[in-house]
């Protein structure tokens, strides 16, 4: 049986769009073990075919040459074979000073001798969907119908909807933020309004998660609900880690999301889920669910003036209008999203 190292990518989002190769991977009897950042690492905890998951002690950027040679040597002779997802030099160092026999990646950053089979670098207006992207790494293909799915156990969910005072099914998840930038972000008012709506229409409570970052946006949603009455509100922002956020995902009614990590995760567990884009395109990144509802004004006929702006990829709106955003009605979104 071949001993297969992965190197995961850096994002949610990103490591979520792996799983359907490590599900292939595991089908045709390879072992796995994942090597990820530990922002991520949780993501691989829900994927069944993983059967190790090694946390990198490595801060984002930087070389940091003295870890990975240590880390390398631990692991050195484990591995028959290492898939690389990231495209980065640095993330092909480990398996190449651990000796595994067949290294495999994107060329990347130039990484000749570094790995054995190089795929060449996909242009970025030619770049396959995400999930597709990933597979190519397996030498195999048929990767297009295939969706991520990722499962937490009956237990973790428990565990973690007891400490937060939850019923399983009985409550919505707002994720407000977006890593990117601005361009990205459905308007806060508008998450506010939607919280309110789905605490007085549907009587559910409401849990927003998000990151540290996130912490004053969800605070005006969180203090929006509660001055209107609308019933419980749990502000998680920057007080859950991704493990305890995933098992809140998996439980909950519906999720409402921008264009981001959180989107993936909730349709890894077909969750019902209203994604809303702004900037990014969901052509490229949409979340992959039969239960997903996307909201994207750019791809509606009977909204006017088109938006022939988008999809601009800015961190910020460079007309300074962001209708793409602005303009998708807290309305549309409640009628979207599963009761």
């Amino acid at each position: 049986m071949t001993s297969t190292l992965i190197i995961a990518p850096q994002w949610i989002g990103d490591a979520v769009m792996t799983e359907p190769l490590l599900r292939r991977l595991h089908a045709r009897g390879e072992r796995l073990t994942v090597g990820a950042l530990p922002w991520v690492a949780p993501v691989y905890r829900a994927m069944a075919q993983v059967e190790r998951v090694i946390e990198f002690p490595f801060a984002h950027g930087g070389l940091q040459w003295a870890a990975r040679r240590a880390l390398a040597r631990e692991l050195r002779g484990q591995f028959d074979r290492a898939i690389v997802c990231p495209n980065s030099w640095k993330s092909a160092l480990i398996p190449w000073w651990a000796g595994a026999a067949e290294r495999w990646g994107y060329q990347g950053e130039a990484r000749w001798g570094l790995l054995t089979r190089r795929l060449p670098n996909p242009s970025k207006t030619q770049r396959p969907p995400m999930v597709e992207f990933y597979g190519a790494l397996s030498g195999e293909d048929g990767f297009a119908a295939e969706r991520p799915q990722l499962a937490v156990s009956a237990a973790s969910v428990e565990t973690v909807l007891q400490a937060r005072s939850l019923q399983r099914k009985n409550y919505y998840v707002l994720v407000p933020g977006a890593e990117y930038g601005p361009a990205k972000r459905w308007p806060t008012a508008h998450f506010a309004t939607l919280a309110r709506q789905l605490g007085q229409a549907r009587g559910r409570a409401i849990v927003l998660l998000g990151s540290a970052k996130d912490a004053p946006v969800c605070a005006e949603i969180a203090q929006a609900v509660v001055q209107a009455g609308s019933g419980r509100c749990l502000d998680l922002s920057g007080r859950t880690d991704l493990a305890e956020a995933l098992a809140l995902v998996s439980a909950s009614l519906g999720v409402v999301s921008n264009d981001s990590g959180m989107m993936h995760v909730a349709a890894a567990f077909g969750v019902p889920q209203v994604a809303i884009f702004g900037s990014s395109s969901p052509l490229h990144t949409p979340p992959l669910s039969p239960h997903a509802r996307v909201l994207w004004l750019k791809d509606d006929p009977a909204y006017q003036p088109p938006l022939d702006c988008a999809p601009c990829f800015a961190r910020e709106c460079p007309l300074g209008h962001t209708r793409c955003l602005r303009d998708v009605t807290p309305q549309r979104v409640l009628e979207l999203l599963a009761p």
